[in-house]
């Protein structure tokens, strides 16, 4: 591995100070403070903002369409870290726009990407079923053939940022006599109509998730993504995408892992804490145990180190409560608390990163049978 300081050139440098000015001037201490407290990981206003200036095209297209370079890409994923910016849905969002690019009609790429390039539209993703824990081939939902069109019924757990997105990336079931992974089929539903029902579900974290129901839902067949009963090669795809296992460029400037960013924000809690702890030598221990423990994670690349960013989260934060005592349980902006309650925050955080995306128990099932040939797990 090559772990040598890449060096900018003068057009990346003001690249990189004109991005920081940027995101100083619209992710202000009122926007990041009002999304902790919301939970959502989404500020339209900053999201507008970042569109209308061309960021998310950059971001979404490649180079060779206006997107940016490696190096500023990397930059990018960076600056927008380290700027606290409400950001996780921008990655369902471009992740679900891919798979329209790739397997949807011309008249719906056409209808469809301008506004999420725009940052008008947000695309959020509708897999897990209230019964159907992470195999989402299991799928209940239900489209059946009316006309020119489909009507669907069903319901979905865990469609985050449904209250912010025009539509949601449906996974149905359209064969119930096929296999289950040749009985699937994927639609674009709009969110904003009366037979479809979002209802707020908050997680020990504090951020907002959802359940949404579909009750006789119309969809024309102009937005189905890929293929009657094809779903599963479309999702593949979009699921490769959300578990970091896509293929890398030799460059090494990719993200190494999903979940970086949130280890940065462990990162900035640790110097926080480290601040306020006692000189005490079993206290420096366990620091300097945490950030071996972050710097290993961080380096760690594709589904690895999914597992290993959020298992570092689950093991750090509580060392560093404890480092702090009760005053450390307090959250943030709560009178007397403790490093500006950033371990709390960490601590809360640190449960469902280990969730988004898949669990840490498929991620360590899909290690061991895709990366070790260890086989299917015993039931």
């Amino acid at each position: 591995m090559d772990f040598s300081t890449v060096t900018l050139s003068d057009e990346d440098r003001a690249f990189r100070d004109e991005l920081r000015a940027f995101l100083r001037e619209i992710v202000t201490d009122e926007v990041i403070r009002r999304d902790r407290q919301s939970g959502e990981n989404f500020d339209e206003g900053v999201h507008l903002a970042l569109g209308k200036a061309g960021y998310l095209a950059a971001d979404f297209k490649p180079e060779g369409e206006g997107g940016f370079s490696p190096i500023r890409k990397r930059i990018w994923d960076l600056e927008i870290g380290r700027a606290h910016t409400p950001w996780f849905h921008w990655g369902t969002t471009a992740m679900v726009a891919r798979a329209v690019q790739q397997f949807g009609s011309t008249e719906l790429q056409d209808e469809v990407l301008p506004r999420v390039l725009s940052g008008e539209y947000r695309l959020c993703l509708g897999y897990t079923e209230p019964e159907g824990g992470s195999d989402v081939a299991t799928c209940k939902t239900r489209a059946v053939r009316d006309g020119d069109g489909w009507i669907i019924n069903g319901s979905k757990m865990f469609t985050s940022n449904a209250q912010n997105a025009a539509y949601v990336f449906l996974i149905t079931n359209t064969d119930p006599a096929a296999p289950k992974h040749q009985s699937l089929t994927m639609f674009l539903v709009l969110l904003d109509r009366p037979d479809v029902e979002i209802q707020p579900l908050r997680t020990v974290d504090g951020d907002r998730t959802n359940i949404t129901y579909y009750s006789d839902v119309r969809v024309e067949d102009r937005y189905r993504i890929g293929e009657v009963n094809g779903g599963w090669t479309v999702l593949r795809e979009a699921l490769n995408d959300e578990h970091g296992t896509v293929e890398r460029g030799d460059d090494g400037l990719q993200k190494i892992a999903t979940m970086s960013e949130h280890v940065t924000l462990l990162a900035e809690a640790v110097d926080k804490v480290a601040a306020l702890a006692p000189d005490e030598e079993s206290v420096r221990f366990r620091l300097g145990r945490a950030i071996a423990r972050m710097e290993a994670a961080m380096s760690t690349p594709d589904m690895f180190g999914r597992v290993a960013n959020a298992q570092v989260m689950r093991e750090v934060s509580p060392d560093l409560m404890d480092i702090l005592g009760t005053a450390s349980s307090l959250p943030v902006d709560e009178k007397g608390a403790a490093a500006a309650g950033a371990a709390e925050y960490i601590f809360r955080l640190a449960g469902p990163t280990g969730i988004y995306g898949g669990t840490l128990e498929v991620f360590r099932n899909m290690i061991a049978q895709h990366a070790l040939g260890l086989g299917r797990p015993r039931t």
